[in-house]
This record gives C-alpha cells, structure tokens and sequence, in this order.
C-alpha cells in the first residue's frame, strides 16, 4: 500500500471526503503517470487546515491507495518525480486487531470499576476475549445522566453520583469529545473506528482534530455498552465502589470488592413519589455487596476523590503528581475566527476554528490553553456540594456564539505543604469551596472580565462577550479562587498569549473560576506490567490513576490495562 502526503486542496476542494479523494486520486495519476483504474482502492488518511498565511488558507490531505492486481508497486514508484518522492512511501496495512478467546482459568471473572473511555476500552476488549466481565460504574447511564445534569443546570440539584464527572462516558461525554493526542500508538485506529461503528462521525477517521460532540457521545458509549453485554459482559450502573479486600491489609494480592447499589440506576431525586418511597429506595441503594476478585481494573477517573482515600487506607501506593488549575476563558468565536483564518474566516470547510497556545513566563512558571472548545460553552461540573467547578463542552456543530478554553498553570507536589498525598485534593476542594462562596451559593460561578483581572479590579457587567456558564455568574475579582502563583502566571501569561493569537486579551472576554479538573491530582503507582505495585491483581488505569490526559490517551491505556489482565490469565492457563 502507497500513502501520498503534503496533497494541496483548496477549500472548496477540502470540505468532503468524496472531493478530497477526488483530489487525491488527481495527484496519484500525475506522480505516477498512469490512468485511474491503475488503482484498486483510495482511502483518506488525513485532512488537516494550512492556516500559516491567512491570504493563503487551504486544505492539506493524505492518502493511501492500493494498486491494482498485476501492478508492479516497485516499478511505479519508480515513476515518481524525484522532487516528489518524500510525500510518497510504502505502508503496511493497518494490523488487525483479533483478540484471543481465553480458555477458563480458576478463578473469578475480571472486574472493570469505572465506565469513562479507560474502563468501557477495557471491558470491551475483555468482554471480546471472552471473559464476561463485570462493569460497574457510580452514576447513571446516558440517558437518566443526561437527565441529572440538565436538572442541575436548571435547579442547582446536584446529584453528586451522577453529574458531568460521574456516569457512562466519564468526564469527556460532556466536554466535547475531543479526540486529538500528542502519542502514537497502533490502538488509535481501532479506538476510532469502534466509536464510528458506534455512531461517531466518520470524519474522526481522518481529520487531523478530531471531535465527536457532547450531543453524539452519549448515543456512542451506550452502544459500546451493549456490545460488551451482547458479548456477555455485565455492566451495572448506579453502583459505587466502596472497598477493596486484601489477602493481607499491607500488601498482597486483592480478594473482593465490596459496593454499594441495587436501585437499578434510579436516582432517588427523578422520581416524583412521595418522601416515604424515595427514602426507601435511597435505603436500597446504600445496599453493600462483596463480589470476590482477583483482575480488578480501576478505571476511577480523576475525581473519585473517596476512592484515592479507599487506596490510602488500604495501603496502595498513592503519590503527589504535577496537574494544573486556572479559568475558563470565553471569546467570540468570530473573533477568533478571523484571528486564525484570516478573510478565509466562515468558509464551511472551516467550520469554527480552534486554538492551542502555551507562553513560558519570566516567573519560572507556563500558562497553557487546554480543552479548547471552538462553537461551545462553559459547563457546571461540580460533583460535590459547595463546590464550583467550570469546564467546557460544545457539541457537534460546534455553532455556538463562544469559544472557550482552559487557561491553566501547573501545580507541582513541590508546590504543596507537608507530605500528604493527598494534599492536592485538599487545595483543589478549597479553591471549588471558595468559588462557591464568592458566586454567592447555588454553584453561581465568580467571574472577571480580563481587562478588569488585569487592572486588579472587580468587574461589574459582561461586555461583548455574554458568559455561558448555565447557572449564572457573579461578577467580581477572581484572585482569591486560585493559588498566588496561579493569578501571577494569568497575568503574566494573558497579555503574552495575544502576541501568538491577536485579540486573545481583549478587554472584554470573561474568565470563570474555578476549572480544577483538568487532570487527577494523584497517581496509583503501577509497574512496567500495569500491575499496582506491591498490589498483584490490582490495575491502576486511564486519568484518575495518573496515565492518560484525554479520551483516546484513556481509551489506549484501558486496552493497554487489559491486555494485561489476559497475559495474567494467560499465564496461569498455560500453567495448569
């Protein structure tokens, strides 16, 4: 197989996958000088957007092509021009991905502990070999989860086991579903395939900043769900780890599990029955039951805070890691439109233009954009009362009026008092707890026009650009929701990200606070087999362990995890 890279479209050209090709295919003729049925099959591979000179924005494509039967590969490359010969290889096919069927070991089926992009990968491909795992998840399914969280967005209920931390498709359900990592890895391609078969846009397949959308991703992951049932895996929701048995409580091998559930994914606060009944049900839903367990891969996700107290107490290794706080910053996204596309702005094949930006600052310290959302809006995602937490979502389209990003700066544990691993956690809850009190109750969010944040002074009013954030927010001055060091980085760092992006501190655009979820404050020590150390059994996985930053970074690391778990299984068949 023959890929082609560095193919110049122009917009027009660009906007779909079959005029890409077309233009992929024109290209292919010329390098190779033969006529069309030549080829028996071309695929795009990749579209990115060349947007270096505004006068000049265009599309750039990739793609590969398959020669027809009796057609010698080696005597046409051979034809290619040799100005052309670097946008021309040879490439293996992608490696199919057959996961062997597991003979029955002694022992107990392996369960998965959190269904975000790390568990429901690792239950899928468990679940494929043949193991009926067991999925259990603390909040609710799509459905009555996308339920929870428009009832928030429009009371200030929290539900604290179902919100947009919590629930089937983790965190990243309900932020934009952003598929674009900094890695390589073989897995990518199956993972983004397994989501189009899912529902996802074929367009994830090539675009070089891949999305989904908040309004896609609930209907992906709850056809995964059925996939890994229809394979014979169980999958519960609305049910809580609460402990983790050990053969000895320093540190051995795990033994079981125990959870709390049963309410058969009803949360108490939906139903309209009387008190008596709902008290009932809440009754049956603190029901604890042992489920014995050898292969336990826990896929937490980064604010399951009472689980890394369970790990603590119960003697896994828990340690300090670097993460990062900061705001959520909104622009008109027609101004950064234009800021990044030039005249180009608007054209279709466009779409809403996104941005990644970092400024390295005279303090020692950096200040980066992170979870970018271009068309969206900032999200509520508290999970805990009395605590204000920010972040960003758009859906598909992504044909909102803002555009938002994280603007973050790291926390390193060097940053932290005393030697509490879980020190970051403490000062996370306090900055969310002092949100909550400055936005004046019921997860009002305290925000600050950055003209005004960088005068030092209160803000009084929104101007051109109207926050998003869906429960309202106070205006007034951010200084006190954030550490000292984070407010200097802001100030330093804002006026320095509008040299690389013009009009990026337009006086103007509204920063909200707190986003203090960006990454797990934590890490679950494992080793080089995935294994939790001194833990055997036990697989630390995905963001709330401390090894991924993103859905597919969580995604590779839940195959990763339970490739694992099946050598583990492996091994012991083999021995019998």
């Amino acid at each position: 197989m023959i890929e082609i890279s560095d193919i110049r479209a122009t917009l027009a050209q660009g906007a779909a996958e079959q005029s890409c090709l077309a233009v992929g295919l024109i290209d292919a003729v010329r390098l190779f000088t033969c006529l069309p049925h030549y080829f028996a099959h071309i695929e795009l591979r990749r579209r990115s957007i060349d947007a270096r000179r505004k006068s000049d924005v265009h599309i750039v494509l990739t793609v590969r092509i398959r020669f027809a039967e009796g057609v010698d590969e080696n005597a046409m490359l051979a034809r290619v021009p040799e100005r052309d010969r670097r946008r021309v290889r040879i490439v293996s096919p992608d490696p199919s991905v057959s996961v062997p069927r597991i003979s029955t070991v002694p022992g107990t089926r392996p369960v998965v502990v959190g269904a975000g992009c790390a568990g429901l990968f690792a239950a899928l491909r468990l679940a494929e070999a043949g193991l009926e795992p067991l999925l259990i998840e603390r909040g609710d399914d799509a459905t009555r989860r996308t339920q929870a969280i428009e009832r928030f967005n429009q009371t200030a209920k929290l539900d604290p086991e179902s919100n947009i931390q919590f629930g089937l498709g983790g965190a990243g359900t309900f932020s934009d579903g952003k598929l674009n990592t900094g890695t390589k890895n073989a897995a990518h391609r199956y993972i983004l395939e397994t989501l189009v078969e899912a529902g996802a846009p074929r367009e994830i397949l090539w675009d070089a900043k891949p999305h989904v959308g908040s309004d896609i991703l609930p209907t992906v992951v709850t056809r995964i769900v059925e996939r890994i049932r229809t394979l014979g895996g169980e999958v519960r929701f609305r049910t809580k780890l609460v402990d983790i048995e050990r053969e000895r409580p320093a540190a051995d091998a795990i033994t079981a599990i125990v959870v709390e559930g049963g309410a058969g994914g009803l949360d108490p606060l939906s139903l309209k029955r009387p008190e008596a009944d709902r008290a009932a049900l809440r009754q049956e839903s603190a029901r604890s039951e042992r489920i014995p367990c050898d292969q336990l891969i826990l896929a937490c996700g980064h604010s399951a805070r009472d689980v890394f107290e369970l790990l603590l107490h119960r003697g896994f290794a828990v340690q300090r890691k670097t993460f990062a706080m900061g705001v959520r910053i909104e622009h008109l996204q027609s101004a950064i439109d234009r800021a990044q596309y030039g005249p180009a702005a608007g054209h279709r094949a466009l779409g809403a233009a996104p941005y990644k930006l970092v400024a390295h600052l005279p303090n020692g310290r950096s200040l980066f954009s992170f979870c970018m959302c271009p068309g969206g809006q900032v999200v509520a995602a508290a999970s805990e009362p009395g605590g204000v937490v920010t972040n960003g979502a758009s859906l598909y389209a992504r044909d909102g009026k803002n555009a938002n990003s994280a603007l973050l700066v790291n926390i390193t544990p060097q940053d932290l008092p005393g030697a509490d691993p879980l020190a970051a956690v403490a000062l996370q809850r306090a900055c969310e707890q002092r949100a909550y009190e400055l936005g004046g109750g019921s997860f009002r969010a305290p925000a600050q026009l950055v003209g005004d944040f960088l005068k030092r002074r209160p803000s009084e009013g929104p101007g051109a650009v109207a926050p998003t954030y869906p429960l309202g927010v106070t205006w007034t001055e951010l200084d006190s929701t954030l550490p000292a060091h984070v407010i200097e980085t802001l100030r330093l760092g804002i006026p320095a990200l509008d040299r690389k992006l013009k009009g990026f501190n337009v006086a103007d655009a509204v920063l909200t606070s707190v986003e203090s979820r960006s990454s797990s404050p934590v890490t679950v020590a494992r080793d080089r087999s995935c294994a939790a150390l001194d833990a055997p059994g036990l697989y630390p996985c995905g963001e709330g362990a401390g090894y991924a930053g993103g859905i597919m970074s969580a995604a590779t690391d839940g195959l990763r995890c339970a490739d694992a778990v099946l050598a583990e299984l492996s091994q012991k068949a083999a021995a019998r």
